[in-house]
């Protein structure tokens, strides 16, 4: 039994905010943090709040915009979160809709029908809420059967969830997968540190995982390997959950947004991503000239380039490994996705890709491809 990758989605916000408009908005907010705490930064009781520069942060990461659900109220220095309405419980969920949006655009590409699809997996780094599972609600929004789950693997979510359902098909509990990734980041952004305000966007992307025997659609991926792994780190981490409010005292702290020791994680986590991908590659005995496309997680340009220089022996030249983050950032498990969604032209039947996600747990999973 062959896997296959058979059609993709993506969704992409209607909202679209610059590293220009934010710095903007960071700025403002610094300086009037700076002046009511004037006296108490004087006698070295706060530190002052220094500002950013758009130079800044293309450099430091390669971001130059992205994509949010609610603009507004991000740049308001009153607020600096986004602000939705609250949907009644017999609405569509707003993580739904826009899972709905991009699972209906990999169901095209693949050819598939609701009637096709008998699972669905919701993987992703947040949920909006714990039950009932995103994923169950999707399925009655499409007029799917079957069943679905949620999974949270953070980053590595989308790459997860494609190998759980690879699974599903191998034991024969599933015929034809949807894997989702709702990615709603922008409520988990801390706007008032200049280190992090500017990484994350929204965006949900979808993929259809089937036998290759089944498979129609005019792009097909098989997949030839496949490993995830996982190592605790507490290098990047979200303290935020419904036990918050237990600890009413901190509930509010700023551990509760999403928060990282970036050299450590760049230190730790590219030589384990690195050796993954170049591990599953001797396993199907392929060598670096024999990849064609690098699809690697979209958090950092400087990450990117590191990895697939690695990789490849050399520096990528041109679309070798495609870069979205400078347009969408960091939007966790989707990034992959989008490279690969937006970045498969060009390549002829037998050609390889990897597949790569990597981010806090640490988590970590690759997947060799070939082009169908």
């Amino acid at each position: 039994m062959s896997i296959v990758i058979s059609g993709t989605g993506l969704f992409t916000p209607p909202e679209k905010i610059s590293n220009d408009e934010l710095v903007i908005s960071f700025n403002s907010y610094g300086d009037k943090f700076n002046s009511e705490n004037e006296q108490a930064i004087i006698h070295g009781e706060v530190t002052a709040l220094s500002h950013s520069t758009s130079a800044f942060i293309e450099k430091a990461s390669g971001i130059k915009s992205r994509f949010v659900m609610s603009k507004a109220d991000i740049l308001n220095v009153d607020l600096m979160k986004p602000t939705f309405v609250e949907r009644p419980n017999d609405a569509l969920s707003m993580q739904a809709e826009i899972g709905v949006a991009a699972a209906e655009q990999a169901m095209a590409a693949a050819n598939k029908t609701a009637a096709d699809i008998d699972l669905i997996i919701v993987a992703c780094a947040y949920t909006q809420r714990s039950y009932p599972a995103m994923a169950i609600e999707i399925q009655q929004a499409l007029g799917c059967g079957g069943w679905g789950f949620d999974m949270l693997v953070a980053c590595s979510a989308a790459t997860f969830g494609i190998i759980n359902a690879a699974n599903a098909i191998r034991s024969g509990t599933a015929k034809t997968v949807l894997v989702i990734n709702p990615e709603i980041l922008s409520p988990q952004i801390n706007y008032r540190d200049r280190d992090s305000h500017f990484i994350f966007g929204d965006v949900a992307t979808a993929s259809i995982i089937e036998d290759e025997s089944t498979a129609t659609g005019d792009d097909v991926f098989k997949i030839i390997a496949e490993q995830p792994i996982t190592q605790f780190s507490n290098n990047i981490r979200s303290n935020f959950g419904y036990m918050n409010q237990c600890s009413q005292e901190t509930a509010n702290d700023v551990d509760k947004y999403f928060i990282q020791q970036g050299r450590k994680v760049f230190k730790e986590v590219l030589p384990m991503v690195s050796n993954l991908i170049t591990s599953q590659m001797n396993k199907v005995n392929l060598v670096p000239e024999d990849i064609k496309r690098l699809y690697l997680h979209q958090a950092n340009i400087n990450m990117n380039n590191f990895i697939a220089k690695k990789v490849l022996g050399r520096s990528p030249i041109a679309g070798e490994a495609p870069i979205i983050l400078d347009e969408y950032a960091n939007t966790s498990s989707a990034g992959c996705i989008i490279a690969l969604h937006k970045h498969h032209d060009g390549l002829n039947s037998g050609d390889k890709a990897v597949l790569c996600s990597f981010g806090a747990g640490y988590s970590a999973c690759c997947l060799i491809l070939e082009y169908v």
